[in-house]
This record gives C-alpha cells, structure tokens and sequence, in this order.
C-alpha cells in the first residue's frame, strides 16, 4: 500500500472519529445512551431519569461564562437552590417540544427555591438562540456555550450533560441529583425536582 493511500485511510479514520464523538456530545438524542460507567453510583428509572442517593452525589462542576443577554452568569451564585440546568438548542426539535414545559414548571416552582439554568450550544449566532427564549417566553437565564465547553466539564463517570436536549438537577448543597437525556414534560420534569424540594 503506498503511503499517500494509507495516510488518507488514516485521515478518514481520525474524521469519523471526530464526527462520531460531536454527535454523541451535542446532536438531538433521543435519551437512551447511558452514561458513565464502572461504579457510579446513580440509578436509571424506567423514565430515563437517572437518580443517584444523597451521601453519593457528587459536587457539580464550576460553570461560568456569559449568559445570553451578555451578563456574567455563574452556577455558584445560585447555591443553595435546587438547580435545574437544561442543555438546548435552537435547532433543536426536542428542545422546542420540552420548551413550554420547562417555563410552566419554572413558574410553578420559583418561590420554592428552584432555580431554572440554561446552557445553549451549537448556536453561533446568539439572535437565534434569544428568538428561541422570546418564542417560547422563557424567562430563566441561559448560557451562551455555542462550542459546548461547559458541558464537557462535567466530570466523567458522573450524571453529566451528554446530549441536547439534556437536563440535570443540582441539590442544594451544589450537588448533581438526578439527569435525564432526553426531552421532558412537566409530569417528568416534577418527578426529578420535588423530592429535591422536599429534602432538608
């Protein structure tokens, strides 16, 4: 094999490797990838929420940036709340079809100390993104991570961030409670926040 053949067989391999890891990161999922591996600790329900016991939960990781209206924005602020950080994308169909329901429960829940997050990714142009929020009257302020840098500093192994749309619930010690990787609606979304309320 000449060598002008096989470093284009190489070349192609190293893409389709790229492409595969971008996809599994940031394309729209449908929830059913698992997540980590070895002894993690966490427990996946047959709602795909994945939930893992207080004394087991590990701390979230540092999150802060610019969020979409170009204000500085950072999770630690927020400690002490139960957070729920949603992963979306305007061009995202799942996202859409979860967006109402993340604004009802947020309404519902705002007074009970919950603290609605968004990271958005993939969009470059932040007025698609800001048309998205306006649309659908969201309130809650996001994240503008159009490279997905926030997500991947999730810590591996953990309930981290892997696909949009995809949701975790931080506790109110800053520790990561529950995950899902797929869209939801209120009914689930309630299931993954209420027990949070109710812990002391």
């Amino acid at each position: 094999m000449s060598s002008g053949r096989a470093s284009r067989r190489r070349f192609t391999l190293l893409a389709a490797t790229a492409v595969a890891g971008a996809l599994t990161l940031s394309a729209c999922g449908d929830g059913n990838q698992a997540g980590g591996g070895g002894s993690t600790n966490f427990v996946t329900g047959s709602g795909g929420i994945s939930t893992v016991a207080k004394g087991d939960r590990t701390p979230a990781p540092k999150l802060d940036g610019t969020s979409l209206d170009g204000k500085p924005l950072d999770l630690a602020d927020y400690k002490g709340k139960v957070i729920v950080l949603n992963a979306w994308g305007s061009w995202c169909g799942p996202c859409r079809l979860e967006a109402k329901h993340f604004v009802k429960v947020q309404e519902e829940t705002a007074d009970q100390g919950v603290q609605f997050i968004g990271i958005n990714v993939r969009d470059p142009q932040k007025d698609l993104a800001v048309n998205f929020e306006k649309d659908f009257g969201v309130t809650y302020p996001s994240f503008h991570d159009p490279t997905g840098k926030l997500i991947l500093r999730f810590p591996k192994g953990t309930l981290n961030l892997q696909a949009v749309p995809s949701t975790v619930v931080i506790d109110r010690d800053g520790k990561i409670a529950a995950r899902t990787l797929q869209a939801l609606n209120a009914e689930k979304l309630r299931k993954m926040i209420d027990p949070l309320i109710a812990e002391k």
